[in-house]
């Protein structure tokens, strides 16, 4: 028997109620998916819950409108009243209804293409979604579901405490004040830097400078929330410290901060932190930064940011069927005492459940790390290795390699993910591939994904997209590989199966 077997289109992954990343195995699936063709969207039950708005969700906002008789109109429910708050300013309250019923809030609106497409994007923008199990267990309340699917959970009362004290063991030197909780990893960044920008614009600092090409929602969230278009600078080498220079003494007196990845998503790449924080700090700027891509398992950031994010849907929850995220200040930092309560209020609740359910999962954190680190470590050999294989991006990828080893706990925490090119076709690759294919990512189940045609198919198929991602060194064939817990020789095999031989290998 193979190693790994195809997992048909549109099948959760894993193969649970709340899944966040669904099958889709072949390169016309993919593009199916981004242009929404009805033959591939009709079997998609799933996706990334940011993306794709869950199937109790949907339930559940159908039982709301039928309740408030609300005919002709969309309802989207938030994970919270301030998340209903924010999403009624933005629509505006002449195109739009404020909910609140039985303890659910949200915004309903008539029946219309963009406003549903604007309260979705903003919705996804700022993780404020309700909770799937949330909806699940009311909907069950109500009947509406026979029952609750199973699945082990931590007892209630010690949850929390499990959840955070990991999280202290990640982030040596703070305190259980300073690790605030949040539905998702987007909300948690939206909630950390939304404080950051207004402690800064209440000092007259407005321009923010994105380092790296980092995530899709979080450059959405600079370009989206900062105060003008000219607020909003996009540095794309996270090694190139005089274009930083330059870019903080061009901002002047109105220089805000820093938001920046380490590593960056998808090319795996460290800007020199120690340096970064004394330039940021000099200029009075502040330092947000995320580590998710290879976890605070494998590096120490902290001491160098005012404030990290990080998604806990990544390695912390290892079986891939919930979101959550987390906002940490560092406690020495100049504004300390004033973020903290700030982000505090910001912050969304995460869900009881989906917390005990990441309790459950979080004990295996650091064996999943441990794991992964020696999987990827024979991998990325590997990959350097294959004549088939065009460019391999890692942690240890030479043109950030020293600022990367200024980070890691040990030259062995090298993450789990790694980007690579291949000789010919994509899709021929793509499509022979049989390990599981989908978004996300740190999940014990090993994961690949043609990443840039999922977070960025406008770009990828118009000239001027295409362009600026060559400016940015990003090739839109990129596959971004998360590897799991599997045997490492069965990963190995699967790749050997499915990557072309040579340069020159045809691609049927």
């Amino acid at each position: 028997m193979p190693a790994f077997s195809p997992i048909p289109l549109g099948q959760p992954i894993p193969d649970r109620p709340h899944a966040v990343s669904c099958s889709l195995p072949t390169m016309r699936d993919v593009i199916g998916y981004e242009e929404k063709d009805p033959a591939v969207i009709q079997h998609l039950t799933t996706g990334y819950p940011r993306f794709v708005v869950h199937s109790y969700n949907r339930q559940l906002a159908a039982v709301v409108i039928a309740d408030l008789e609300l005919a002709d109109h969309q309802l989207w429910l938030t994970c919270s009243a301030r998340a209903a708050d924010a999403l009624l300013a933005e629509l505006g309250s002449a195109h739009a209804i404020r909910v609140d019923h039985e303890g659910l809030h949200g915004i309903a609106h008539p029946t219309d293409r963009d406003l549903a497409r604007r309260a979705k994007i903003y919705l996804q923008n700022t993780g404020g979604f309700l909770s799937s199990r949330e909806a699940e267990d009311r909907l069950a309340a109500r009947g509406a579901l026979a029952s609750v699917d199973p699945e082990t959970l931590a007892p209630a009362d010690t949850a929390l405490a499990t959840v955070t004290d990991t999280l202290l063991a990640a982030y040596p030197g703070t305190a259980r004040r300073d690790i605030i909780l949040a539905p998702s990893g987007m909300n948690a960044i939206h909630a950390a830097w939304s404080a950051l920008a207004d402690l800064q614009a209440s000092r007259g600092r407005t321009v923010w400078i994105q380092l790296g090409w980092l995530y899709l929602d979080t450059i959405a969230q600079l370009q989206r929330f900062t105060a003008t278009p000219a607020d909003y600078v996009a540095l794309h080498n996270v090694t190139d410290l005089p274009a930083i220079e330059a870019a903080i003494a061009a901002a002047g007196d109105r220089f805000a901060g820093i938001v920046t990845e380490a590593p960056t998503n998808p090319l795996v790449q460290t800007a020199d932190l120690p340096a970064l924080r004394q330039l940021t700090h000099a200029a009075g700027g502040r330092l947000l930064i995320d580590p998710t891509l290879v976890s605070p398992l494998n590096v120490t950031v902290l001491p160098h940011a005012d404030v990290v994010v990080n998604s806990l849907t990544k390695y912390t929850a290892p079986e891939g069927d919930l979101i959550a995220g987390a906002t940490i200040i560092n406690p020495t930092g100049p504004d300390a005492d004033w973020l903290r309560a700030r982000i505090e209020r910001r912050s969304d609740p995460i869900y009881q459940r989906d917390l005990r359910r990441l309790a459950a999962q979080i004990a295996d954190y650091p064996a999943i790390i441990a794991r992964t680190n020696t999987n990827a470590a024979a991998v990325i050999d590997y990959l350097r290795a294959h004549p088939g294989v065009k460019d391999v991006y890692w942690s240890l990828h030479p043109d950030s390699r020293a600022n990367y080893l200024q980070i890691a706990r040990s030259p062995e925490h090298l993450g789990s993910i790694i980007s690579f090119t291949v000789h010919g076709d994509l899709a021929a690759t793509y499509d022979r591939l049989h390990l599981a294919k989908g978004p996300s990512f740190g999940m014990e189940t090993t994961l690949i994904c043609p990443f840039i045609y999922l977070a960025h198919y406008d770009l990828v198929t118009t000239e001027s997209g295409r362009a600026e991602l060559a400016a940015a060194g990003i090739d839109p064939h990129l596959l971004r590989l998360s590897i799991g817990t599997e045997p490492v020789e069965d990963i190995l095999a699967t790749l050997d199966a499915a990557l072309p031989k040579t340069p020159n290998t045809p691609q049927l």
